[in-house]
């Protein structure tokens, strides 16, 4: 196997490498620094408030992080006096426990960052609740944990201030990676051998990682009033990368044909290859561009495609003129496809030149950016509007909250072990508001602690030299931390021995069985709490999902249908739409993904959502496509057909938008504007292609309409 040493660099400059990096040292450092003064047990204490808010040192805009690290310790300090007091009583520890489990689990409704307070909240009350502490000693114990939950506030705080674009920097590298496998997918549509569903089946799988590093890139750059308002050229390069990154990948989405169609015209021609493997050779430039984005690095544009694509085009214009017709239309729209991609690779090799980033324009208003981002409502209301089975949050915290009543009951009762809370933490861990990621989890930690206790066995058995087992410890706490986001198999199998190690400095010996024994109760409880305990299964959101992506793509759809009727459509509003659709089609595709996992019997309509997916993914491919054929062009004339076409697109998409419960819009918009100047109309060829792209969208729209049919009807 041919080792990528170049992927191995780019984890090391990766976001995922800085949060192991920084959180390994925000929670040893206290315990190092106490140790030199003879105060290790103090130390110990600051690193249990640090390891408890480093849970919500997630990626993000360092505000968000700042506020929710500040809540985060004031709950850590009155859970820790909470459970200090409640331990005292077995009862009254294990009212505490149902209660706070269900209130901190609730938490999911704010967002992924609200929850994460909650988790680290729920995380202190666990490690509390074997700390024989005696009465008085508890407001000074919990105190020192509050310190240790500033420190690690502090230290963070500090060490993005030092850097202030370095995450946003490793997010748009990421994500610039991930179009780059997406386009790879891409490319072997051309290839005669790759199966067409199943190559489908990995485009929507992929689209769901591009869109989610598109939001997390948003969340940094648009939500940041210092990424956007100061005029360093740092700040306008990463913003002006990211815009083009994204036209980008709307262009990719453009190259989007009937596959079938094209294979059998085209197969014994070799066109087709050519177009995979100028594709590819583009995926690897992209790759080239990741890495200098990660690393921070600068260099020049050394892969133009020039030479490549007119060699395309003379292959193209020969298949032309050996047919009749327009039969290569589509073959030279992928071609114009093609050379706009590369001016877009060449365009951000040239923001990362230093003459030329002087010359960028000088201010970005957030204003207009703000758009872009999701704004969470905190609205007390919220929470009590959830305390319903309706609410998939409520049965989630509910399920939490009996859960982790029967881990504590056999905890005290069954196990019984030196670190039984080991059971109530792999039951916090382990339980998501869904199915499939709660089985997904489970999966993952038992493997996790499996293989990692054996490798804890051999390292402390083989290697007693106590440097080297600190040295171990170090490597991995940070590749815990490293693979949280990434792996969680990986990251579980570096926290175990990383913990049997931890356990042995502090002379409590070897916990091997005892940990594998907790991991295998919660898992246990947990696996069948999920299945049986107010389950949520996909199927039951699914339609919500459908009718979310039925809408974006009806509304992006309308917008391409005012700009070819002539009325100017904002930039803003346009992007807005696209964006819309992007998203919802990832959170289609994840949805689908998770139902595939449930169990066979709660899986309906398996296929037809499975062909909804793809059909989706084609209708926005065609309705980019159509984007593309008409940006910068006016047309007022001889258009009748054309509109005759989109709408009734639009007319089919509201009709089964309705039969989903979901938005019309109704498309009548009156005269154009005056249009300031002279028209540019599109070629001929320009119109032939938009005629036939808005008969697919038109079939697409049909084929969604008797899918959605088969769904709704079920």
């Amino acid at each position: 196997m041919k080792i990528n040493y170049r992927e191995i660099k780019s984890f090391f400059y990766s976001q995922y490498f800085s949060d192991g990096l920084r959180m390994t040292t925000g929670i040893l450092l206290p315990s190092l620094i106490a140790l030199q003064f003879n105060h290790f047990d103090v130390g110990l204490t600051l690193s249990l408030g640090a390891l408890c808010i480093c849970t919500i040192d997630t990626p993000g805009p360092l505000m968000h992080k700042r506020n929710a690290m500040a809540i985060g310790n004031l709950f850590l300090f009155a859970v820790a006096v909470i459970t200090g007091f409640a331990r005292l009583n077995v009862f009254t520890l294990g009212l505490e426990v149902t209660l706070l489990s269900f209130l901190f689990s609730m938490f999911t409704i704010y967002g992924n960052r609200a929850a994460s307070v909650g988790t680290s909240a729920l995380l202190v009350m666990i490690f509390m609740m074997d700390k024989a502490e005696k009465p008085e000693e508890v407001l000074g114990y919990s105190a020192i944990i509050l310190l240790g939950g500033i420190w690690y506030m502090l230290f963070s705080l500090v060490f993005f201030g030092i850097r202030p674009y370095r995450a946003a920097q490793q997010t748009l590298g990421e994500n610039i990676a991930d179009i780059a496998d997406f386009l790879r997918i891409k490319a072997d549509f051309y290839l005669p051998d790759t199966d067409i569903d199943e190559n489908y089946r990995k485009l929507v799988s992929q689209q769901i990682k591009v869109s989610q590093h598109q939001d997390a890139v948003r969340e940094l750059l648009f939500k940041s009033r210092v990424m956007v308002k100061e005029s360093t050229s740092a700040s306008r390069i990463l913003l002006l990368t990211f815009v083009d990154l994204v036209d980008m990948f709307e262009q990719i989405m453009a190259t989007h044909y009937d596959y079938s169609h094209i294979r059998s015209k085209y197969k014994d021609t070799g066109v087709l290859n050519e177009i995979a493997i100028v594709l590819q050779h583009m995926a690897e430039e992209m790759d080239n561009i990741s890495f200098m984005v990660i690393s921070n690095t600068r260099n020049k544009f050394k892969g133009d495609f020039i030479e490549e694509l007119e060699q395309l085009k003379s292959r193209i214009d020969a298949l032309g003129k050996n047919e009749q017709g327009t039969s290569n239309l589509a073959l030279k729209k992928i071609l114009i496809n093609l050379r706009d991609l590369n001016d877009r690779i060449k365009s951000i090799y040239k923001y990362y030149n230093s003459k030329y980033s002087e010359t960028l324009m000088g201010g970005v208003y957030d204003e207009e950016y703000a758009k872009f981002v999701t704004h969470q409502d905190y609205a007390p209301h919220i929470f009590f509007d959830n305390f319903s089975f309706s609410s998939t949050a409520f049965k989630h915290a509910l399920r939490v909250s009996l859960v982790c009543l029967v881990g504590f009951i056999l905890a005290k009762t069954i196990a019984n072990g030196h670190h039984s809370y080991w059971i109530l933490l792999t039951i916090i861990v382990i339980l998501k508001p869904g199915f499939s990621l709660s089985k997904q989890r489970n999966y993952q930690r038992l493997i996790g602690t499996v293989i990692g206790g054996i490798a804890g066995i051999i390292i402390l058995r083989f290697i007693p030299n106590r440097d080297t087992q600190f040295i171990l410890l170090i490597i991995f706490m940070i590749g815990t931390y490293s693979f949280t986001r990434l792996n969680y198999v990986v990251s579980v199998l570096f926290m175990t021995p990383y913990v049997l190690i931890l356990f042995k400095f502090l002379g409590v010996g070897l916990l091997v069985r005892e940990r594998e024994i907790d991991t295998l109760i919660g898992s246990t409880i947990a696996f069948i709490a999920s299945y049986l305990l107010f389950p949520s299964w996909e199927y039951d959101n699914i339609q919500d999902r459908l009718k979310d992506v039925i809408y974006a793509n009806l509304n992006y759809l309308v917008k391409i249908a005012e700009s070819i009727t002539g009325i100017e459509v904002g930039t803003i509003e346009y992007k807005l739409a696209r964006k819309d659709v992007f998203v919802k089609s990832a959170n289609l595709s994840a949805s689908f993904e998770r139902m595939t996992s449930e169990p066979k019997r709660r899986q309906k309509n398996v296929k037809d959502v499975h062909k909804f997916v793809v059909l989706n993914h084609i209708l926005s491919s065609y309705i980019a496509t159509v984007a593309s054929t008409i940006s910068g062009k006016k047309k007022y004339q001889n258009q009748a057909e054309d509109i005759k076409l989109i709408k009734k697109s639009i007319a089919v998409l509201n009709d089964t938008s309705e039969k989903l419960g979901g938005k019309l819009i109704d498309f009548k918009r009156g005269k154009p504007a005056p249009a300031s100047t002279p028209a540019l109309p599109l070629t001929q060829h320009d119109d032939i292609l938009l005629k036939e792209q808005l008969g697919f969208i038109n079939r697409i729209s049909v084929d969604i309409a008797r899918v959605t049919e088969s769904i709704v009807g079920s």
